[in-house]
């Protein structure tokens, strides 16, 4: 009888572990970050959103992906800065996998790494370009 490896499997996706695993550590460094004070002038009175974590499959690295909240409003903090944000929180990413490690039960603490989060981005791209006239009477056409 023939048993089937691990890896002989098709991936299509992240692992059941996987998924389970990102969102304890999402849910951990939100309140990692909302507790900790981190002295960076990049950080200060900015408030950060955490989007998703993207586990690798050995559970040993997580992309954090984020957006600093009121990013897109001129007069709040953070605003235009968001590629500072997210340098500050990589150069503040062993501190802060040593606070997690004492939020979360597993075996290994991963290594953090942040990336902003795109998907606003695209999302108002895609808004504003269903809000053209000549998008939307093609779309009005199709409905009838």
């Amino acid at each position: 009888m023939s048993r089937h490896r691990r890896n002989d499997r098709p991936q299509t996706g992240p692992s059941q572990r996987q998924l389970r695993a990102g969102e304890l550590i999402r849910h951990a460094l939100v309140e990692v970050l909302r507790e900790e004070e981190i002295h960076d002038p990049a950080l200060q009175g900015v408030s950060v959103t955490v989007t998703e974590v993207r586990m690798s499959p050995d559970l040993k690295h997580a992309t954090c992906f984020v957006e600093p909240l009121g990013a897109g409003v001129a007069d709040a903090p953070g605003a235009g800065h968001t590629d500072e944000i997210i340098k500050a929180l990589n150069s503040h990413a062993k501190f802060l996998r040593g606070v997690l490690g004492r939020h979360i039960d597993m075996k290994f603490t991963p290594d953090l790494r942040f990336r902003h989060d795109e998907s606003f981005d695209a999302a108002s791209r895609m808004d504003r370009l269903f809000d053209d006239p000549r998008v939307r009477r093609d779309l009005e056409a199709q409905d009838d």
